[in-house]
């Protein structure tokens, strides 16, 4: 799934309605449960938004780069924050004051049609993530995200037409699988040509291979 991104000249809107808030790797930003009282707009670094299930397992169901908004649950009065939100790396956010960024959303319809494509997004986001947890297998789940993301390029994340810049870890995190269990599927698919991995890059070689599998339930692969 593309990622949407608020452009550049809208930017103005949160440095004028917030404040900078610095984190680092692995520093907690929000945690589930807390009162959502605050828009956060990434400036720099990516975060990683997860769910604290009852056991104390934790579901990870997006990283959230650069140009991007979290604590939308900010914009329902008297909410709870429904997930919590780490750092992934060096991260700068602009922590809002939502009445002041009401102001600018009446002012700016551009902002106004941004913020509501990033909620429209949000929602297509979790319902994927649904499907891929109760309906996909380990293949599946696999390669619905190595198509999702390589749809659409975006050369600032490095992600291409047929590339991602992602460790077995970063899927291993992101898709709820164990390590050893990315490790497997991605050497079987090296062995079979349908792409290659090498640290911080997976390169897809045969996407109709991918593609097969939701129709079929293993990969098709070409002669």
């Amino acid at each position: 799934m593309s990622q949407i991104k608020i452009p550049e000249n809208l930017h103005h809107y949160f440095e004028e309605t917030g404040y900078l808030q610095k984190y680092k790797a692995g520093e907690s930003i929000y945690m589930q449960g807390e009162n959502a009282d605050r828009l956060y707009f990434i400036k720099e670094g990516r975060v990683r938004a997860y769910y604290i299930t009852g056991s104390g397992k934790e579901l990870t169901l997006e990283i959230i780069e650069k140009g991007r908004i979290i604590g939308e649950s900010s914009f329902l009065s008297q909410c709870t924050c429904p997930v919590s939100v780490a750092a992934v790396n060096q991260v700068e956010l602009l922590v809002c004051d939502l009445n002041r960024l009401y102001s600018c959303m009446e002012e700016s319809p551009e902002l106004m049609k941004i913020l509501l494509q990033l909620l429209s997004h949000t929602c297509n986001h979790l319902v994927e993530q649904l499907r891929r947890i109760t309906l996909y297998d380990r293949y599946q789940k696999i390669a619905s995200f190595l198509l999702g993301e390589t749809e659409n390029p975006d050369l600032d994340r490095g992600v291409t037409k047929d590339s991602i810049p992602y460790t077995q870890e970063d899927l291993a995190m992101i898709l709820g699988l164990n390590r050893v269990t990315v490790n497997r599927v991605l050497n079987e698919w090296k062995k079979d040509g349908i792409l290659t991995a090498s640290y911080g890059k997976i390169q897809i070689l045969n996407r109709e291979a991918l593609q097969g599998l939701f129709y079929s339930g293993k990969p098709q692969f070409s002669s």
